[in-house]
């Protein structure tokens, strides 16, 4: 532009400064999304400053005491079977539910039903499965869903893909052993996912390497991840997303898109998709 054209500059509002942060839709998500780009501390330093999660009531949706819980997903009332007993074993965290397993179901519930998923007929492979609640949603919302877990924590999986999947499903779930970092299944890589999908599966630094070879295994360009989590330790999550964002483009889901009954600021959620070879 030439001297005479300059007008005076204008600095763009905080309100436009978040609009271009924003973008609809990444990947198979329709919904908004918040890029993460740069430094992630900064997305941290966000995160817990709009979230506050320190602030609110952890478990605000699972009992986690409870041999049972239940929850009313796509039309019936699911009944996940917990082992409160494990829960003081370090390293084992599937046992029981988690409010970041229940805000995902319910998300993808909601997704679905609001056109900002389409789940019918698509595979997705859930990580770190556990209960088995997430998994056993997509496949009533008509996934074909294969749930992973390690060897030691299929049994309760299994149970409770049984007892809730019977009847009119209108997808199909099996079970896999999966430990990250080890190679795939065949079954879980042919053909490559659509979604792979987790809750609560950063929870140490140490299986962050592991946790991203597993993921860039298990998706092609074409594949959506969806993962929510609990805010527990920021320098976990951001060391995550120092090394994912080698690799993976990065937004945070917009709590807009979420089921309106079961948001929680102790709970974050991203979409990420991997980047193009050059």
């Amino acid at each position: 532009m030439s001297g005479a054209e300059c007008e005076e500059e204008v600095n763009p509002t905080e309100d436009e400064e978040e609009e271009e942060e924003t973008v609809i839709g990444l990947g198979s998500y329709k919904g908004k999304v918040r890029m993460v780009r740069g430094d992630p501390s900064d997305e941290m330093m966000l995160l817990w400053g709009l979230q506050q999660p320190t602030f609110s009531k952890p478990n605000a949706f699972v009992a986690q005491s409870s041999l049972n819980l239940s929850l009313d997903a796509c039309g019936r009332c699911l009944s996940i079977s917990q082992s409160p007993s494990s829960l003081g074993v370090p390293g084992v965290t599937g046992s029981v539910m988690w409010d970041s397993g229940i805000v995902l179901g319910k998300f993808l519930e909601n997704a679905v039903e609001t056109g900002l998923l389409v789940l019918q007929g698509k595979k997705v492979v859930e990580l770190g499965a556990g209960c088995g609640l997430v998994g056993c949603i997509a496949a009533l919302l008509g996934s074909q869903v294969i749930l992973t877990d390690m060897p030691d924590r299929l049994r309760l999986l299994k149970k409770n893909v049984e007892d809730n999947l019977y009847g009119d499903v209108r997808g199909c779930a099996t079970v896999n052993e999966l430990t990250w970092g080890d190679h795939a299944d065949s079954a879980l890589v042919e053909p490559l996912p659509d979604f792979v999908i987790g809750s609560d599966v950063i929870y140490s630094e140490e299986a962050v390497t592991d946790l991203l070879d597993t993921l860039l295994e298990l998706s092609g360009t074409q594949t959506t991840i969806i993962l929510a989590g609990e805010l527990r330790n920021d320098a976990i999550l951001e060391y995550f997303m120092e090394v994912a964002m080698e690799d993976f483009i990065i937004g945070r889901v917009d709590q807009e898109g979420w089921h309106p009954d079961y948001k929680s600021p102790r709970v974050a959620m991203y979409v990420m998709v991997k980047k193009s070879m050059p």
